[in-house]
């Protein structure tokens, strides 16, 4: 893969590169896209792109980092729109069930962002076990991590909020 290839998608568009807070940046990018994602498929969309973007991003992440001591620079947030994406898999999913529309589910969207920038920033456990590789695959890994801990923490909010509401 070329490096403006690999740094094209490993800044997902030059998200990346805003500044402060990069990876906040690549996260609150990661929504319109799987806003529209899910308008155009579904969460098989959304599920699918992720699959892709997870290892599309791995291969970009390993050529825009060769060469170079840093393995996880800032600008790289492909691994975050992927976690971020995992994030939102409970409202897309519950979406698609409800026959709900995506955006209405607009709770599920604020808490699974908090939660995931929450985990990605602290790395609990397996999130910074992988975030500890130094490799592209620690990179993607710990947002996967990341990614997981928020969806789990969405369906247990929405949980709560319906058990109080009904």
């Amino acid at each position: 893969m070329q490096k403006s290839t690999a740094k094209l998608i490993a800044t997902f568009f030059y998200a990346g590169l805003l500044k402060p807070a990069p990876g906040t940046w690549g996260t609150l990018a990661a929504l319109p896209v799987a806003w529209v994602l899910h308008t155009i498929g579904g969460p098989i969309a959304l599920t699918g792109a992720t699959i892709i973007a997870y290892y599309v991003g791995l291969k970009a992440t390993e050529a825009y980092t060769a060469g170079s001591d840093n393995h996880d620079p800032g600008e790289v947030v492909i691994d975050e729109v992927v976690g971020m994406w995992i994030t939102l898999f409970p409202v897309s999913f519950g979406a698609k069930m409800m026959g709900a529309d995506f955006l209405a589910l607009y709770p599920g969207w604020v808490i699974g962002f908090l939660a995931f920038r929450f985990f990605d920033i602290t790395k609990f456990g397996p999130i910074g076990k992988a975030d500890r590789r130094g490799d592209a695959a620690g990179v993607m890994l710990d947002d996967v991590f990341a990614g997981v801990a928020a969806a789990v923490t969405v369906i247990i909010a929405a949980y709560a909020a319906h058990a109080v509401l009904m």
